[in-house]
């Protein structure tokens, strides 16, 4: 009998945890043939974090750190390769930077100078690497 194996998107949980008052949640797989043991294709990243994550100056998996002492507040966010950033705490995943940190602070803020890298760079900072590079 064959093995079905089945890739789950990470938003997954987040899908299960938004079920609706009946328990129903509706999703749609993306079924690929392609040979078994073969490497799926790594998701193109779309979005403002694009050009930062296509030129390797973010990588997926990468950490970010946002703290706020005065209004107590902290939180980390996790690079994706599609591009998004899932905040812990939070079930969706976010297209920016700054509406990441918008569903941490709960106010206006610009994400791309809110969270930092664990060596203290700002996305902000690695889009002006980016620049300098291209330049």
């Amino acid at each position: 009998m064959p093995t079905i194996v089945l890739h789950l998107p990470h938003d997954l949980l987040s899908k299960l945890a938004a079920a609706g008052p009946d328990g129903t949640v509706e999703l749609s797989l993306d079924v690929r043939t392609g040979e078994p043991g073969q490497p799926e294709e790594a998701p193109q990243p779309s979005g403002p974090l694009a050009p930062l994550l296509r030129t390797g100056l973010l990588a997926p998996g990468t950490r970010l750190h946002l703290h706020q002492p005065r209004a107590n507040r902290s939180a980390t966010a996790t690079v994706h390769a599609d591009g998004t950033l899932t905040v812990e705490g939070k079930l969706t995943p976010f297209r920016s930077p700054s509406k990441a940190a918008f569903a941490v602070t709960q106010s206006q803020a610009n994400g791309w100078l809110t969270w930092r890298l664990a060596d203290g760079r700002t996305l902000d900072d690695l889009r002006d690497e980016l620049e300098q590079s291209e330049a």
